[in-house]
This record gives structure tokens, C-alpha cells and sequence, in this order.
């Protein structure tokens, strides 16, 4: 199973999108407190449709907790700030992808404790800032779900 975990969202839907992608693929989300909404937020809750009972999700109270959660786990930061890839890195079971908040993305001191290698980005076009969040996560989960033969999919 990956681990999809998202460092302080802000808005609503964003997140409901992203519980519904990760019931449909398996993957574990780890919210980072503290969360620009309430977890029963009628946005985040229609986004997110009928899938929230069927999502592996933990609120952890900060980054620290997190960590001690996914101890032994490779975790990769996904920042427009990468030079590294995205579709570039041989993914396993197991691995976690980090990303930020909608307005700020990580904060530098975060972003500085991951290797080169471990700071992933997706292709833009130059004059480009960001991809919507629910979009840049989705593009990663699948590429990672691709490379484990979509492990548990149909």
C-alpha cells in the first residue's frame, strides 16, 4: 500500500477528491494537522462522495508524528521546487509522497531535509506555478500504481 500524505490542506474539496482517489487505489492518506477545515465539512464531504468509510485515512498532529508512523517507509516530497522526475523514480509498496499546502506549498526547512533525489516534481510548462493539488496527487499515485502491475486493481 502507498501513502498519500498531505501537509496541512486548505480547501475542502481538494482533500474529498483525494479521499475518493485514494479508496479507489488503496492507498493510505495521512493528514498533517493543522487542516484549513473540519473533517465533516459538507464540501470535503461531497467531494469525497460515499467514500470516506472505505479510506485508510490518520490525522496525525504534526509532521513528527507522521514520521514515527511511516518509520521504514521512503518518502518523497512532491514540490514544483524538485529536480528530480516524477515518472523517473522506481517506486515499491510502501513508499509515501508528501505534498504541500494549496497557497504555500512545503515549508524550506521541510522541503531541505529530503536528498535531492527524494524532492520530486511533475512537468510544466515554464511560466506555470502548480498544478491544482487533487490533480498533482493523482498524477503520482497512478504512476506509482502503474509501476506495482496497478497491484489490487481491476
Amino acid at each position: 500500500m502507498f501513502n498519500i500524505i498531505l501537509y496541512q490542506p486548505e480547501i475542502p474539496p481538494n482533500t474529498g477528491n483525494i479521499i475518493r482517489l485514494c479508496a479507489n487505489t488503496n492507498m493510505r492518506l495521512h493528514l498533517i494537522k493543522p487542516l484549513g477545515f473540519i473533517l465533516k465539512d459538507k464540501q470535503l464531504l461531497r467531494a469525497g462522495l460515499d467514500y470516506h468509510e472505505f479510506t485508510s485515512m490518520v490525522i496525525h498532529e504534526n509532521w513528527s508524528d507522521c514520521l514515527k508512523s511511516l518509520q521504514g517507509c521512503r518518502i518523497f516530497a512532491v514540490t514544483t521546487k524538485g529536480k528530480q522526475r516524477y515518472d523517473l523514480t522506481t517506486y515499491t509498496d510502501g513508499d509515501a509522497f508528501l505534498f504541500g499546502a494549496e497557497t504555500c506549498g512545503l515549508p524550506v526547512k521541510l522541503l531541505e531535509s529530503f536528498p535531492e533525489k527524494n524532492r520530486l516534481r511533475i512537468p510544466m510548462k515554464p511560466t506555470s506555478r502548480s498544478l491544482n493539488l487533487s490533480n498533482a496527487v493523482a498524477v503520482v499515485a497512478y504512476e506509482a500504481w502503474r509501476q506495482t502491475s496497478f497491484n489490487e486493481g481491476i
